[in-house]
């Protein structure tokens, strides 16, 4: 741990005095806000009408700042060979992606927990009382496994650049697949779809949920496919040289 403390801090600088870095973990709450306030407006006599899930709906389209943040976070380190002068100071690369991964990972939860909170409470203004139903437990665990869900994301694009050693792929990639691809395949693929990273993860987002996985069980399945983008990450990182 002593070891990793100081390796921990540089990357922690690293990430927080980047102004892009640093405007991206502030739109994930603007966007995740103001979407959210918007839909507390919404008409409420829908009878799929599920007011967790409309209050934090924000969180659909601030996913995209949260997976800018963790794919920038990295894609920086390519830039002028600042991976070289990186991997030098820190010999040991595992140790080094460890550290950038935290840096990621802290602050996306940190930022998450507050704009899943500001858009609970900016929503819940609008809906009045059609919120009324949902408990005390169920808006717990939509503001914290909204603050998970960000972070895992965050932390699946992190990975992915890591592998692919460029962010505009990662977002290329990713974005197109969590806003289009998950929803056209959704009723080809069948059961499938509960599976996939975004549609997993977002159950506990929802007080009514039906499927597979429920609320924790899907960010599970985020999880793992977040382990799987660093595993691969760190691979690749491994086995090229800087």
């Amino acid at each position: 741990m002593p070891f990793f403390t100081p390796v921990l801090r540089s990357e922690a600088l690293k990430v927080l005095t980047l102004r892009s870095l640093c405007g991206t973990l502030a739109a994930v709450f603007a966007v995740t806000a103001a979407f959210s306030a918007l839909a507390g407006v919404s008409d409420t006599s829908d009878p799929d009408f599920d007011p967790l899930f409309t209050a934090l709906s924000g969180a659909v389209p601030g996913q995209i700042a949260a997976i800018a943040f963790g794919a920038v976070a990295v894609s920086s380190e390519y830039q002028g060979n600042g991976i070289r002068v990186s991997l030098a100071a820190v010999p040991r690369r595992g140790r080094w992606f460890a550290a950038k991964l935290a840096a990621v990972a802290v602050p996306t939860f940190a930022v998450g927990l507050l704009s899943a909170l500001a858009a609970l409470l900016a929503a819940r203004a609008g809906l009045g009382g059609a919120a009324d139903g949902l408990t005390v437990g169920e808006q717990v665990r939509g503001v914290v496994g909204c603050g998970l869900y960000f972070t895992l994301m965050a932390l699946f694009a992190a990975g992915l650049t890591a592998l692919f050693r460029s962010g505009v792929v990662t977002l290329s990639v990713l974005i197109p697949f969590i806003l289009v691809v998950s929803f056209v395949i959704g009723d080809a693929a069948g059961g499938a779809v509960e599976f996939l990273p975004d549609r997993a993860g977002q159950v506990v987002l929802h007080q009514r949920y039906d499927g597979t996985p429920g609320p924790w069980t899907g960010l599970a399945v985020t999880a793992l496919w977040t382990a799987a983008a660093l595993l691969a990450g760190t691979w690749r990182l491994r086995r090229r040289d800087a």
